[in-house]
């Protein structure tokens, strides 16, 4: 089993100053013009840095986070560094609506997570993105938990894309998920399993969660234990 820890932080969390931030991440920064983009990425960052500095066993102070970077790697997937070397940690990121979520893996497992608003969605979008298989369980299921049911597939495909470091440059269709539980034991903030395959052969094992408004995946091979909270 892997270790899978996790951290979730506001807007409210992060500083108005930039000090934390690396050199390159800063020039980043302000290459950015447009204020959701900024805030979103910059709420990523702090979030992300405060998960790796928990796990690495770092001070939070600002010069131990600037000493962190998280870049991007050709596949786009970000890549922990530590004083200019790779950490060997793996992470995820997610952001929605002013949150943001930090999965990390103090290993190499393929690791994704993905934060979704539960909110109504149309039949198009079930048929467009969901397999036929997604879509039947979505027809099955009761009004009320469709949004929910809807939310959680979607961001179980999220995460497992960003597993396997594509994003949504694949079809959506070539993960298929399936709850580990059914509805009627679905109860909020606490974790529940889910499983979604891959066409090309692998397959991850997660959890999911909901608490407010928000439903929160998490997938990972080698299979990940109940997932960490980092405060």
């Amino acid at each position: 089993m892997t270790d899978v820890y996790w951290l979730e932080q506001t807007e409210a969390n992060v500083p108005a100053g930039d000090g934390w931030l690396s050199e390159s991440e800063a020039v980043r920064l302000n290459g950015m013009h447009v204020p959701k983009r900024r805030a979103d990425w910059r709420l990523g960052r702090w979030t992300a840095k405060r998960a790796l500095a928990a796990c690495l066993k770092l001070p939070g102070d600002t010069p131990a986070l600037r000493r962190l970077e998280i870049l991007p790697a050709p596949s786009g997937a970000p890549e922990v560094f530590l004083a200019d070397q790779p950490s060997g940690v793996r992470i995820s990121l997610s952001h929605r609506a002013g949150t943001a979520v930090c999965s990390v893996a103090v290993s190499d497992a393929a690791l994704g997570c993905d934060l979704e608003l539960i909110e109504s969605r149309s039949y198009a979008f079930t048929a467009d993105y969901f397999t036929t298989e997604e879509q039947v369980l979505v027809s099955r299921s009761s009004v009320a938990d469709r949004p929910r049911l809807i939310a959680l597939i979607w961001s179980a495909k999220e995460s497992a894309l960003k597993a396997l470091q594509t994003g949504l440059r694949l079809d959506t269709r070539c993960v298929a998920v399936r709850p580990g539980d059914a509805p009627r034991d679905w109860s909020r903030d606490a974790w529940h399993p889910l499983e979604v395959r891959y066409s090309g052969g692998q397959s991850f094992q997660g959890w999911w969660r909901h608490t407010g408004d928000f439903l929160l995946t998490l997938v990972a091979a080698p299979p990940p234990s109940l997932p960490i909270q980092l405060w």
